[in-house]
């Protein structure tokens, strides 16, 4: 497919009752950039993309024009089988990353079978201070670095990320209650000497309550450290 192809084929699959949904759970997108088609409709695009040979002329051309596109650019990164390659292209892509959805939908699996080489560029993703390729790095560091690799060192680089972004420290929050299904230990004096500014803090607490993973006494126990008196 040509360019002029794609957008025509977006445009065919719009749905407008759910772009109108759309438009409200991702404010940092300005609304006329959406063209409003399901996720499921985006993913068997992305793998028509792949089986026709045109998702290489997709990532190559940047920025996108619509919302959909970075979706399709995020899905088609998500299946590269050549890490070397993947890597590369989510580099050249994560700048042009403008919201949360995009950010997450972008997952490579081929990153789970390289996760060692992978830490060096989690680090130079974490320093940015660009807010989706940092939400980014943190969520690498959830997916990948919270099991057989784990290492103490990982929950004290997110927890040394200074941001007033809400949607890395939206992340962050994740990023903790997450470690304390996995590594419950290891994580919990993050909360007890209040490692996390307080709104992280509270929402880690937060999510981690809300979680089937975590024991009722540990859930308990994380309660009583949620900080009281204050806005959070």
């Amino acid at each position: 497919m040509t360019l002029q192809e794609i957008r025509e084929r977006l445009l065919s699959m719009q749905d407008q009752k759910y772009r109108d949904f759309q438009v409200k759970l991702i404010p940092s997108v300005p609304p006329e950039t959406v063209t409003g088609v399901r996720t499921p409709d985006l993913r068997k695009l992305a793998k028509e993309l792949q089986a026709d040979g045109s998702a290489d002329l997709l990532i190559q051309t940047l920025p996108h024009d619509c919302f959909e596109e970075n979706q399709l650019h995020a899905f088609i990164l998500s299946d590269m089988k050549d890490y070397g390659t993947c890597l590369d292209a989510v580099t050249r892509f994560l700048p042009y990353v403008d919201n949360w959805a995009t950010c997450d939908q972008m997952s490579p699996k081929v990153f789970r079978k390289h996760a060692p080489e992978l830490l060096g560029s989690v680090k130079t993703w974490l320093a940015s201070g660009e807010t989706y390729t940092v939400r980014f790095a943190i969520r690498m560091l959830m997916d990948h670095f919270l099991d057989d690799r784990f290492d103490p060192a990982y929950p004290e680089m997110v927890a040394s990320v200074h941001s007033e972004e809400y949607y890395v420290r939206m992340m962050a929050a994740w990023y903790f209650a997450t470690a304390l299904a996995k590594q419950y230990d290891a994580v919990l004096p993050y909360l007890e000497n209040h490692r996390l500014d307080q709104w992280t803090h509270q929402k880690a607490i937060q999510k981690a309550v809300e979680s089937f993973r975590i024991r009722p006494e540990q859930k308990e126990y994380l309660k009583s450290l949620r900080i009281t008196g204050e806005e959070s």
